[in-house]
């Protein structure tokens, strides 16, 4: 589609928010202080699985300072957690190292620490179970009764002959693929504030990215009516899916702050976010791909065993995601697909970057290269001849309008090259991935709308409020952006809230992509009803019809009129001493033409699809096994990119989590404890071990998105895994199958590949 010229949209623009936080003036939660206000601590258990014999708080309730200690026998209300499994105190057994037992409100940190360290827990500790597939077999110790074989959830999809398919394919490749713990690391930690006012009303100030859903499970948690629930957020520094859910601690603190009368604080240290937050589940998926002799793809299977961890959370419908990059990640006539959620006694699994996507992915594009290599196919050419195309209904009915795959596959190889010059003794490899993902939404939840008001008044002042939740990904100025060329304004002159639940429209929260698609459309139509009545305004004071005027660089004028124009605040202000208007307001709201899918997991998911592929340049030393990234290229279709440097921070920052997935990531878990719980020993990538990344934007508008936008968030974070495992098979001949790709695992690979018959560099692509 041509792109026509925009004042706004399009244009390298700096976050609404950026100055403040490179000042140090941004409002973060922990910096925020309430009257009289009390200090929270949590007591957890060191036990994996332990039935609770008794607990003893009278030490703890003695020590000055203390004002309320609570166990499980005092909070009123449910579960919380996807399936209500999850006891926000728990009063029978602890599941999990870590659970909460008990919590403290006191005059002070210290304090609640102290009362914490004096609370008397008896256990009776039982056998624990740490593997999915171990927790699966028979006899394994049971998690939750209610699941005696330890599987919360079984999801299965299939389609066409499978099994003949396997039979009569010219080439099956199979492996299995082990993808590890990893956790978001968000620099800002979870926390909570909540206070009761004198009628009861409770106001809790959140780090959620899902405030209306937020408000509602607390309500539910707490026995209250959700009409008394106030959620206010202050700045979020990051978010990645982890703060999509209610944590137990934070209706443990709303409890102390309800019977205390007092404002009550709780915010995880760091050792606690690491342990206590939602990690990207670990997964085994066992694997097999086939094809036909010219590359045409056949037959995909995939059966995968996820770690639950101990409860259930948003990572419990990670295989939804999962299942559309097996399914529907090129064109595959027959599919299979099994994945077994099972609960063990490790800590629980929740929503992340990707939502599952990234290990799918890791394992289909890894078959992709290794089906390429048994058929002796150039791996672009396997993937353009079997890459999905506009107009194509999925096995899951997920109707795909703009695709840009086969474009992204091409840029993204063409753009990445080997070195010219190459150090003596290291091997090179360049390797390329695709992805899938949902672009425009994502009808998990009964409704994926977003709400949107805008306000312009007399001053100029415009003001978009609107239920959308910034975590730091930019989402505000985008929106701000979108209202701006919709109405013909400055950006300047655009405020955006969206801070506050008594004052926003609903929203279902930050995820899946979905925010510029689901609340830029949003906007979009409020700002257009707002044009239409700035319009009938000005046309009554300049006699003319709506239909002659426009608005630009905030002057409205006469199409085809010579002259300078009245800037649009004017016409407001006429409006207000005419006929008593001071503002003009409009409002929409916005639910994406899509479907929840069915039992049988059809239905069309996603109003817009986002496709994409990335290309990994990589040296590798086989007397070390190191691994080295040269060059990342990440090619996108999310449709038109309304603010270039924010797509490329978006790219940057996704590729960055990618290759620490890749490379050097990982949570220890040993018998259900955390043994890394800090960055010293949990090994991010720092500015030093980024190598360059072209981002790439093919800008093809989708009809469906605001400005032809589709989703950016999460892709660039998909594919670096893949990409990366396919350059070291190229450099050095061995195939990874599990991450992170450390230098130790990969040198034991080496060493065994070079003891069965040496290492081989491909050389295709």
């Amino acid at each position: 589609m041509e792109m026509p010229e925009f004042q706004v949209i399009g244009r390298p623009t700096t976050k609404l928010d950026a100055a403040d936080k490179a000042a140090g003036r941004a409002v973060y939660l922990d910096d925020l202080r309430r009257p009289g206000m009390l200090h929270a601590r949590v007591l957890r258990s060191p036990h994996a699985h332990a039935r609770i014999v008794a607990v003893d708080t009278a030490r703890a309730r003695a020590l000055p300072g203390v004002k309320a200690v609570i166990t499980a026998r005092d909070l009123p209300g449910r579960n919380i957690g996807f399936g209500l499994d999850n006891p926000p105190l728990k009063g029978e057994k602890v599941c999990s190292v870590g659970d909460e037992v008990a919590a403290v409100a006191a005059v002070d940190e210290d304090t609640a620490a102290a009362a914490c360290s004096l609370i008397e827990v008896v256990y009776e500790e039982l056998p624990a179970v740490f593997g999915p597939e171990e927790a699966m077999r028979p006899g394994a110790p049971v998690v939750h009764p209610e699941k005696p074989d330890n599987v919360s959830l079984h999801y299965h999809f299939a389609a066409g002959e499978v099994e003949r398919a396997l039979e009569t394919s010219h080439a099956v490749v199979e492996g299995r693929f082990q993808l590890p713990f990893v956790t978001p690391c968000c620099l800002e930690t979870h926390g909570v504030i909540a206070e009761f006012d004198l009628q009861g009303n409770l106001t809790v100030w959140s780090t959620t990215q899902v405030p209306f859903l937020y408000q509602k499970e607390l309500a539910d948690a707490l026995g209250l009516p959700g009409s008394r629930i106030r959620v206010v957020k202050a700045t979020i520094g990051g978010g990645f899916g982890s703060k999509l859910e209610l944590y137990p601690f934070e209706v443990a603190v709303a409890e102390l702050a309800r019977r205390t009368g007092r404002p009550v604080k709780m915010v995880h240290t760091r050792e606690e976010e690491f342990a206590a937050s939602r990690p990207r589940t670990p997964m085994v998926i066992d694997m097999r791909t086939g094809a036909d002799r010219e590359g045409r793809l056949t037959v995909r299977t995939a059966t995968c065993y996820m770690d639950n961890g101990a409860y259930n959370s948003w990572g419990a419908i990670n295989p939804l995601v999962g299942m559309q990059t097996v399914t529907s990640l090129y064109r595959v006539p027959c599919v299979r697909y099994d994945a077994f959620v099972v609960y063990t006694n490790n800590p629980y699994s929740g929503a992340m970057r990707g939502y599952g996507n990234p290990q799918a992915t890791f394992a289909v594009e890894s078959q992709m290269d290794m089906l390429a290599f048994e058929l002796g196919l150039d791996p672009l050419r396997l993937r353009l001849l079997n890459a999905n195309r506009p107009g194509e209904v999925t096995h899951q009915k997920m109707r795909i309008t703009t695709c840009g795959l086969a474009g992204c596959l091409e840029k993204a190889a063409a753009a990445a090259e080997l070195p010219a010059v190459r150090e003596e003794g290291k091997l090179y490899g360049v390797g390329l991935a695709g992805y899938l993902h949902v672009g425009g939404g994502a009808r998990v939840y009964r409704s994926d709308g977003c709400g949107a008001q805008v306000k312009i008044d007399d001053l100029g002042k415009v003001t978009l409020v609107t239920g959308a939740t910034e975590i730091g990904q930019g989402s505000e100025t985008v929106l701000a952006q979108i209202v701006a060329e919709t109405l013909g304004v400055p950006l300047s002159m655009v405020r955006v809230v969206n801070t506050d639940t008594d004052l926003t429209p609903w929203d279902v929260g930050t995820h899946a992509s979905r925010t510029t698609f689901i609340a830029g459309n949003a906007a979009l139509a409020a700002a257009r009803r707002a044009k239409g009545k700035l319009l009938a305004l000005a046309a009554e004071q300049l006699a003319v019809s709506p239909e002659e005027l426009e608005i630009t660089g905030g002057r409205v004028r006469v199409r085809g009129r010579e002259g300078p124009g009245v800037p649009y605040d004017r016409v407001v202000r006429a409006a207000h001493f005419r006929t008593g208007g001071a503002v003009i307001q409009a409002a929409a709201y916005y639910d994406p033409p899509t479907e929840r899918q069915d039992e049988n997991y059809a239905g069309n998911i996603s109003a817009a699809y986002s496709f994409g592929a990335q290309a990994a340049v990589v040296a590798v030393d086989p007397a070390t096994g190191r691994v080295e990234v040269l060059k990342v290229v990440s090619v996108h279709d999310a449709g038109r990119i309304l603010n270039p440097l924010a797509a490329r921070g978006q790219v940057e920052g996704g590729v960055s989590m990618g290759l620490g997935y890749a490379l050097t990531e990982r949570l220890v878990v040993e018998q259900g404890r955390v043994l890394n719980p800090g960055f010293l020993d949990y090994r991010l990538m720092t500015t030093a071990d980024m190598p360059p990344v072209e981002a790439v934007f093919l800008e093809e508008a989708d009809p469906q998105g605001p400005f032809g936008a589709k989703g950016l968030g999460e892709p660039p974070a998909v594919p670096t895994a893949a990409a990366v495992a396919n350059a070291v098979y190229r450099a050095c001949g061995v195939r990874v199958f599990e991450l992170p790709v450390t230098p130790e695992r990969l040198l034991a690979a080496i060493r065994a590949r070079g003891t069965s018959g040496g290492l081989r560099q491909a050389t295709t692509m």
